[in-house]
């Protein structure tokens, strides 16, 4: 029990600073957003490798994000893609998990929003109706944020365990480890 509070803890602070850099990220393509959420997403599940968990991340995120889209009608395909990329990438991560941190983080980060993004423009697509034609906010928005996010993702995976063990060295441990 005691671990799933700070698991819980943990993953709402990252979900906060997902949050800001979610609402600092600027409209990209017809106000689709680089969504930076997704790599805060991202490292929540491999931080907690936990399927659970990754789930109500996915749903907390997806529900940050629909509350902060800049998308007209964005909401539903803000909770559907987030939902959905936690899924995939806690899946991913199990069978990449041999991989150097680095390398993994990448991976994920490029394939998972990939996933995240075509998952946001198709719902939007069905529900709301897009801004453009699919392949131009595929190309313009989606293909640079997964870019971005190889990068991202690696350098604040790195960040976040290494705040983590200075705040307290065995508490990592103790999260991976349930």
């Amino acid at each position: 029990m005691k671990n799933n509070v700070k698991k819980l803890t943990i993953s709402g602070i990252l979900l906060s600073v997902g949050f800001i850099l979610h609402q600092l990220a600027p409209a990209g393509i017809g106000a689709v957003t680089f969504d930076y959420m997704t790599a805060i997403l991202f490292i929540i599940i491999v931080i907690n490798k936990d399927f659970q968990t990754s789930l109500v991340a996915g749903i907390a995120a997806g529900i940050i994000a629909a509350l902060t889209t800049k998308f007209p009608g964005g909401q539903i395909p803000n909770i559907i893609d987030k939902v959905t990329a936690a899924v995939f990438v806690y899946f991913l991560m199990r069978v990449i998990d041999t991989l150097p941190q680095d390398i993994k983080m990448g991976i994920i980060g490029l394939l998972g929003t990939i996933v995240s993004g075509s998952v946001f423009l198709g719902s939007a697509a069905i529900i709301a109706g897009l801004p453009g034609t699919f392949s131009a906010l595929f190309i313009g928005v989606v293909l640079p944020t997964a870019v971005s996010n190889i990068f991202v993702c690696a350098l604040l995976y790195r960040v976040v365990t290494s705040s983590i063990k200075k705040v307290s060295p065995a508490l990592l441990e103790q999260i991976q480890t349930q």
